[in-house]
């Protein structure tokens, strides 16, 4: 599980984070919901380290990441597939590099094992036969699926997206949301989602909080219906 206890984060006067407290228990996909600009993306950097936190703690499986040595802080990055906002794919590579990246750098598999994991990989996200396209021929939510298999590609223990479904077409925002629910069934990871839109957060989460002024609170079920 991922514990976060008393998480704070400010930018000067700025306060992003405030003493946030929340469990992603195993098996799980917890949403953060909030509108652009509230803190959801700097709670999830802050999360894996990539951000100094003020003050606070990151558990995974009970070990602290702030407290842990550098070479502990990439073991457990390692751990967490994460989908970005924008992508972050490379344009200078085609799909099938983009997506072997972490297992080029982080395994010793062959080639053909590698490219192996890859067809897979776009199998499972119905982008079979894409392997050599390259980012730019792509559309924003086919980006988004290739995103997500290069998340996926070293099995990791938990997903963290960030924005899933922003920008995408209604249609292609059912296929992302679809995904993720067969992710979740099909490998349960658990994870966390922040997102600003209800719809995907209900589709997916086991539990909803609201992020609003550095605080996070459970979202009831009353308030599920009543938040626009």
């Amino acid at each position: 599980m991922i514990e976060i206890k008393n998480l704070s984060k400010s930018f000067d006067s700025l306060i992003v984070l405030d003493k946030v407290n929340f469990c992603i228990d195993e098996g799980n996909l917890v949403v953060v919901l909030g509108p652009s600009g509230t803190g959801k993306s700097v709670l999830l950097k802050s999360m894996l380290g990539l951000l100094p936190v003020d003050d606070g703690e990151v558990f995974f499986d009970g070990k602290s990441i702030q407290a842990a040595r550098e070479r502990e802080v990439y073991e457990i990055r390692k751990q967490v597939g994460f989908v970005f906002q924008g992508t972050a794919l490379f344009d200078s590579m085609n799909v099938a590099e983009n997506i072997s990246l972490p297992l080029r750098e982080h395994t010793a598999m062959s080639s053909k094992e590698i490219m192996e994991r890859v067809c897979h990989l776009l199998e499972v996200v119905g982008m079979a036969g894409k392997a050599g396209q390259y980012p730019e021929s792509l559309s924003g939510g086919m980006k988004r699926l290739v995103a997500m298999a290069r998340a996926l590609a070293l099995k990791p223990k938990y997903l963290f997206y960030d924005e899933p479904t922003t920008g995408l077409d209604p249609i292609m925002t059912d296929k992302v949301v679809d995904l993720m629910k067969d992710l979740k069934s099909r490998y349960a990871n658990s994870g966390i989602v922040v997102t600003h839109d209800l719809q995907t957060a209900r589709a997916v989460g086991d539990q909803i909080y609201m992020l609003k002024r550095g605080r996070i609170n459970k979202l009831t079920k009353i308030e599920k219906e009543l938040y626009d």
